[in-house]
């Protein structure tokens, strides 16, 4: 008897292991922000669940989705790899969103009824992109003055949208 109260034991940790990781891989995860790109929505070492699910099954180990059914829409706050890291932004503009620039009062964009400043370097390079292409999305954060985001280093492809921040 006391063998197989022992192996029920075991099998239920393997089992309960097992589902964990299938969990974290493929459904939820916490994680941790660092910086204040995103405040004041999340500030630096808040914890975030992240839907894995939200746009479609994610890659294990990797950027991008397998199998999308959902694209992001403006206001969503996503997750992506960046430079090997994971980052978190908000959807500011989805595919087909008109780009509109000022210089009147310092480099601005509007986009979707809401202005963000630009340096004039970001002006420079994003001014001849009149609206977010196809596949893609615009993301800034929150804290869009101490933001590096999509105005510094592009549009993020849809595909390599890896989850959705819970909140």
């Amino acid at each position: 008897m006391f063998k197989n109260t022992r192996k029920s034991l075991l099998l239920s940790i393997l089992l309960g292991v097992l589902l964990g990781t299938l969990l974290k891989f493929f459904v939820i995860d916490i994680i941790h922000i660092s910086g204040s790109s995103m405040e004041p929505t999340y500030r630096h070492g808040d914890a975030v669940a992240v839907s894995k699910l939200a746009y479609g099954l994610v890659i294990p180990f990797g950027a991008s989705v397998f199998f999308s059914w959902k694209k992001p829409e403006n206001g969503d706050i996503v997750i992506f790899m960046h430079d090997g890291k994971l980052v978190i932004k908000r959807c500011a503009g989805t595919e087909g969103f008109p780009l509109d620039y000022s210089i009147d009062n310092g480099y601005t964009l509007t986009v979707n009824g809401q202005s963000f400043p630009l340096s004039e370097e970001q002006y420079e390079n994003m001014r001849t992109i009149d609206s977010v292409p196809a596949g893609m999305i615009l993301a800034i954060g929150d804290n869009s003055v101490s933001s590096i985001d999509s105005r510094n280093y592009g549009f993020i492809p849809v595909k390599n949208i890896l989850g959705k921040a819970i909140k």
